[in-house]
C-alpha cells in the first residue's frame, strides 16, 4: 500500500478499551476532528516483551502530548478483553497497568490493512477457505494525524524495533511550528529551533546563520 501522508485517515469503527478498564464499542477516531491531533499506533500483540515498553513510554509523556492538544490511541490486532486482561498486569509482571489512553481492538484485521501496517497477506484456496501467509497482526506503524483528519507523518518499523517517543513529540511541536509559522522545519530541528522560509533566499538565510 503506498503511504497515507496527505491523505485521510481511513475512518472505522470498532472495540476499544478505555481509561484502562472501560470497554466500549464503536470506537472511532473521527471525534477527534476539529478538535485534537492524534497520534494513533499499532503494536503487535498484547503479552509480549517491547510492546510493553512502548505502551509504558507513550502514557509516561502522555500529559506532555496532552498539553499539544494531542490525543494517543494505541491499537492491536488483540480483542478488547486481551486488552482488558494486559491492563490490569503489573508493569513488573510485564502487564500494562496504568495505560489510560485508548487501546483499540482490530479484531477484523482491516484498520491494520486500511493503515497498510498489516503483517501477512491473505488468500482463498479452491474450497473457498481463507489461507493466511504471515501472522496477520500490526508493525509498528505510527501516523500523527492533523486535526482536519489528515495524516502529516508516518512510520513503520518492522516488530524487534521499538519506537521514539521523543521523536514523535517532536514531529508533533514540528507539524504545530509549521501551522503557527509557515515557516518549514530543517533536519534535526527541535521545539525552540528556528524555522526557514520554503524559498532559496529563505534556505540560504538559515544556513549562513547555522
Amino acid at each position: 500500500m503506498s503511504s497515507l501522508v496527505g491523505k485521510k485517515a481511513p475512518s472505522f469503527k470498532a472495540g476499544a478499551v478505555l481509561n484502562g478498564g472501560e470497554i466500549v464499542e464503536n470506537f472511532s477516531l473521527d471525534q477527534y476532528l476539529g478538535q485534537k491531533y492524534v497520534v494513533f499506533f499499532f503494536y503487535p500483540k498484547d503479552f509480549t516483551f517491547v510492546c510493553p515498553t512502548e505502551l509504558h513510554a507513550f502514557q509516561e509523556k502522555l500529559k506532555e502530548f496532552e498539553a499539544r492538544n494531542c490525543a494517543v490511541v494505541a491499537c492491536s490486532t488483540d480483542t478488547e478483553e486481551s486488552h482488558w486482561g494486559w491492563l490490569q498486569m503489573a508493569k513488573n509482571a510485564g502487564g500494562i497497568k496504568g495505560v489510560t489512553y485508548p487501546i483499540v481492538a482490530d479484531t477484523t484485521k482491516t484498520i491494520a490493512l486500511n493503515y497498510g501496517t498489516l503483517f501477512g497477506d491473505y488468500d482463498v484456496d479452491d474450497n473457498g477457505n481463507l489461507i493466511a501467509t504471515g501472522p496477520m497482526i500490526a508493525f509498528r506503524g505510527l501516523y500523527l494525524i492533523d486535526k482536519d483528519g489528515i495524516v502529516r507523518h508516518q512510520l513503520i518499523n518492522d516488530l524487534p524495533l521499538g519506537r521514539n517517543v521523543e521523536e514523535t513529540l517532536r514531529m508533533v511541536d514540528a507539524l504545530q511550528f509549521f501551522e503557527e509559522n509557515g515557516e518549514v522545519c530543517p533536519a534535526n530541528w527541535t521545539k525552540g529551533d528556528a524555522g526557514m522560509k520554503a524559498d532559496h533566499k529563505g534556505v540560504a538565510e538559515y544556513l549562513s546563520k547555522n
